[in-house]
């Protein structure tokens, strides 16, 4: 009996990983006796009663299931169920994709001694890279140092795209040292940066990285420039709450913006930083890009949102200075 959930929010890396673990499950049989997937228009009670029949002309069963538009509560109601009395002689993988889990078919998959993967990769520094070495090492790929980073660097977010460079790459290469010279020819265009690479850059001054990133999050990311420019709202939003005399420590602006650890130490270190000052200009700047963005210049988008990131990046060495 195997049970697995597989979930994340990049839908293609979910689909990815999907087709990997069928791979494995189905292994050296017959894909077309002992495989059998549900998608589009069916009743999930049909799914469970296909896993509790036993195989004809196989030893197991592996059964998909994936719903578009997200299962539905009845869904997991039935699933739970399963859970609780899963066949011996099935493999059941369900294709959440993105969205958040159901609580009760979590709980229901650990106690069966299912499996919840998540394939996206972590965000943190130094998690993330173990990642890139991992999904480079299971593809029998090599890259020296610099080559690495080029790669991690240039696909940023899109890390769905990285499946398609490493056949290439293998079958240009093979097992041999990648170069950063060798690779560039294949990387095509840079992928997506994270919401956090911006607001950082930003809080730390540094006008050309937020610059690229901005630039990243709009070509690569597709996001329209209204999108980034909510994400800034809701950033100094979170700074704003830590405008009051009240708050004199780590302590205090973690009990004011209602979390914990690092989120809220980057967010009290960045008021510290910029001040009330900082926070009123920097709504100043974000109301007039808004005005910009709808109609009220005659400036390109993206020229709009360069101005507003560079004077944004401005505002933490210039603050600083004046104190």
């Amino acid at each position: 009996m195997g049970l697995f959930l597989v979930h994340g929010s990049d839908e293609i890396l979910v689909s990815e990983h999907v087709s990997d673990l069928v791979r494995q499950l189905v292994g050296e049989n017959d894909r077309s006796l002992m495989l059998e997937e549900f998608g589009g228009d069916y009743v999930m009670s049909g799914v469970t009663e296909s896993a509790q029949t036993p195989p004809f002309f196989t030893e197991r069963r592996v059964i998909v299931v994936r719903r578009d538009g997200g299962f539905s509560a009845d869904d997991v109601e039935v699933l739970v169920a399963y859970a609780a009395d899963a066949a011996d002689f099935t493999d059941l993988v369900v294709e959440w994709g993105s969205g958040r889990v159901s609580e009760p078919l979590k709980k229901a998959i650990k106690a069966a001694g299912g499996q919840i993967v998540d394939p996206s990769p972590p965000t943190k520094a130094r998690e993330r890279r173990a990642w890139w070495e991992t999904q480079v090492e299971m593809r029998g790929l090599q890259f020296d140092a610099a080559g690495m980073n080029l790669v991690i660097e240039w696909l940023g977010e899109d890390v769905a795209r990285f499946e398609g460079l490493a056949e290439t790459l293998m079958a240009t290469y093979g097992p041999k040292k990648i170069t950063a010279d060798m690779v560039k020819p294949f990387l095509g265009q840079r992928g997506d940066a994270l919401p956090w690479d911006l607001t950082d850059s930003i809080d730390k001054g540094n006008a050309t990285e937020a610059l690229r990133a901005a630039r990243r999050m709009m070509q690569a990311g597709d996001r329209h420039p209204l999108q980034i420019l909510a994400q800034l709202h809701n950033h100094y939003t979170r700074l704003a709450k830590l405008d009051d005399r009240g708050i004199a420590s780590l302590a205090d602006a973690e009990s004011a913006l209602g979390i914990k650890g690092f989120p809220a130490e980057k967010a009290y270190n960045t008021f510290r930083s910029i001040g009330h000052d900082g926070v009123r200009r920097a709504f100043e700047l974000l109301s007039r890009a808004d005005s910009d963005l709808r109609g009220g210049t005659g400036l390109e988008e993206d020229v709009v949102m360069d101005v507003l990131v560079a004077r944004l990046a401005r505002l933490a060495p210039t603050v600083s200075r004046r104190r």
